[in-house]
């Protein structure tokens, strides 16, 4: 049985899973006030599956790219609750998360502002490449070069125009089966944050945040 959950971009969510099949699932978009709504939103999705949180194996994650603050929330509430059960937390990356549910050749594209995004590509599920942080032209060379059939994001919509037959889907959140059928699938390594770039937010005396 798997809780996932996912707070890295537009959305505040969480599923849960149980042999592949989907018993609950919740998504309340939201840019901010992930900290407030995860804990009451896992509640009602627990209790829509019909299940004490004893019943759980594994919790998934999302662990970035994304919103700095929303990540640290989910990985801090998945954390707490993997030592309280004494179940393994596992941690699955927004891109290949987005690109979960879509089959053949599938980039990944968040806009990370500033000129840049975030892209990984994929196979089938398979990652063809390392997550990376880009420019926008150096992002258009790579989708000239992976010719994907399908691009997914919030990035997806800036790099359109390189390849005008591909499938655009927008979206700007990923979903917790997506996130929850990864997790179960890998071996439980403790999640850690994946930060692509330094935060834009800085401590006093200009020092980034801390991990």
């Amino acid at each position: 049985m798997v809780l996932a959950l996912d707070t890295c971009l537009f959305a505040c969510s969480a599923a849960v899973v149980r042999d592949g099949d989907l018993l609950a699932r919740r998504i309340d978009p939201m840019a901010r006030g992930h900290q407030e709504r995860l804990a009451p939103l896992v509640q009602e999705v627990m209790a829509e599956a019909g299940l004490g949180f004893e019943a759980l194996d594994r919790i998934g994650v999302t662990v970035g790219p994304g919103s700095f603050t929303g990540l640290r929330v989910g990985l801090a509430f998945a954390k707490g609750l993997s030592a309280a059960l004494s179940i393994p937390a596992v941690g699955v990356g927004s891109l290949e998360a987005l690109a979960q549910p879509f089959s053949g050749r599938v980039l990944a594209v968040l806009d990370a502002k500033r000129g840049q995004v975030y892209l990984q590509a994929f196979e089938d599920g398979a990652a063809l490449s390392a997550p990376d942080a880009l420019p926008l032209e150096i992002a258009a060379a790579r989708v000239a070069e992976f010719a994907p059939q399908v691009m997914v994001g919030t990035g997806a919509p800036l790099l359109a125009a390189v390849r005008p037959a591909v499938r655009i889907e927008p979206l700007d959140h990923t979903d917790p089966l997506a996130v929850a059928l990864v997790a179960a699938a890998r071996a439980p390594v403790p999640p850690r944050p994946l930060y692509l770039r330094a935060p834009d937010a800085k401590l006093p005396g200009g020092k980034s945040l801390p991990e």
